[in-house]
């Protein structure tokens, strides 16, 4: 790689402060599978999980391009918002860590208690209600990272020291992780800060703070190059190509040889946590692919029509209502009107993707709504 032909793509200030088209796309792909991803986890057979199907929208659109897309992605987006500050930032991951709570009742609480009205099934509904409640997942961590990003920014921790601290963090969690404590308060609270389960595959230890701080501070940083940025197409051009290919080939060697966030595990539970409790190089290869495939999407964001833009954007604008809302109606269908009626959630797979389309386009409008509500009451207050 020719480092001047790098460097000769990066302006000495801020020249790129409008709307970043790759990082739409790359917020609007996992929104928009959404629906399925999880509809699938739900509605297939344990022994069916890594069928064709259920692995392309598990393992390949939950993985790579789902989370640690949109997580990077998050990181980048903080140059580009109004509030970037350390206090707005810590205000927003507490508003984030609460609301993945609120985000836990909608789509646990009142399903299952809902469940457990309708057919009396306490193992189903009952015993790993409050693991469900108070474990954590992307909002919590989210929360997590706006509050420590905060934090560091806040005692002017420069970039490189900011990727120190987070290179060292995602080793220490890559070394005490799949810990059991042998409690289940212990294991849900400390499972916010480096993974934990126990052998009843109960707490929910997902995106431990420790392991994947690394992927959105990695973002954060490099969208403050970003702004900097006076030539994508030159810079996409020198660092997708190879890197892409690379991470190609890594993610097919782990899968093969079973390591990483490939491994199969004994147990479900065991193998999901190999890719909730990241290993520092998979977090590593996760940053190379999401910087590579920004290349892609921006030259695909070059070619497709306005429609299919304007869609881009308002999946990516509503990332956020369409993760709450389709929640509560992937749960609620599957978990409690499925199991309610046929005694079981499982699906074949043709019904699953019918059923998460569904889901999709209930939960896509009631977004649109949502967003037009709030627009509405914005106007009204100025």
């Amino acid at each position: 790689m020719n480092n001047n032909a790098l460097r000769d793509c990066f302006a000495d200030s801020a020249v790129n402060l409008g709307r970043q088209q790759e990082i739409d796309l790359a917020r609007a792909i996992p929104v928009f599978f959404l629906p399925a991803v999880h509809t699938v986890i739900e509605c297939t057979p344990v022994e069916r999980i890594y069928d064709p199907i259920p692995f392309f929208f598990n393992i390949v659109i939950g993985q790579p391009f789902g989370a640690p897309m949109f997580i990077f992605a998050m990181g980048a987006c903080i140059h580009f918002s109004r509030c970037k500050d350390s206090v707005s930032l810590m205000k927003r991951g507490l508003a984030l860590f609460i609301g993945g709570f609120l985000l836990n009742f909608l789509r646990f609480f009142i399903p299952y208690m809902t469940g457990y009205a309708l057919t009396g099934d306490c193992a189903k509904f009952i015993t790993p209600l409050w693991y469900r409640v108070f474990g954590n997942d992307i909002l919590q961590f989210a929360g997590l990272f706006f509050i420590l990003l905060g934090i560091f920014l806040h005692i002017n921790l420069s970039n490189p020291k900011i990727l120190i601290i987070a290179a060292g963090m995602s080793i220490f969690g890559s070394l005490v992780r799949h810990v059991d404590l042998n409690n289940p308060v212990l294991n849900i609270a400390l499972g916010h800060i480096i993974g934990t389960q126990d052998s009843a595959g109960l707490v929910m230890s997902d995106f431990p703070i420790f392991n994947w701080f690394f992927v959105p501070a990695c973002g954060y940083v490099f969208g403050e190059l970003l702004t900097r940025m006076k030539d994508k197409d030159r810079f996409y051009r020198i660092v997708t190509p190879i890197p892409l290919i690379l991470y190609t080939i890594f993610c097919i060697a782990e899968y093969i040889f079973s390591f990483g966030q490939m491994d199969s595990g004994v147990t479900l539970v065991e193998s999901e946590n190999c890719y909730y409790h990241l290993l520092w190089y998979d977090a590593f290869t996760l940053v190379i692919f999401a910087v590579s495939i920004l290349g892609v999407y921006h030259m695909l964001m070059k070619i497709l029509p306005e429609f299919l833009k304007r869609f881009i954007l308002s999946l990516s604008r509503n990332i956020t209502r369409v993760y709450i809302i389709h929640w509560f109606f992937v749960v609620m269908l599957t978990n409690v009107v499925l199991y309610s009626v046929r005694g079981t959630q499982e699906l074949p797979i043709g019904w699953t993707l019918l059923l998460a389309t569904a889901i999709f386009m209930i939960t896509y409008p009631l977004a649109l709504l949502f967003e037009r509500v709030m627009q509405r009451r914005r106007e009204a207050k100025a």
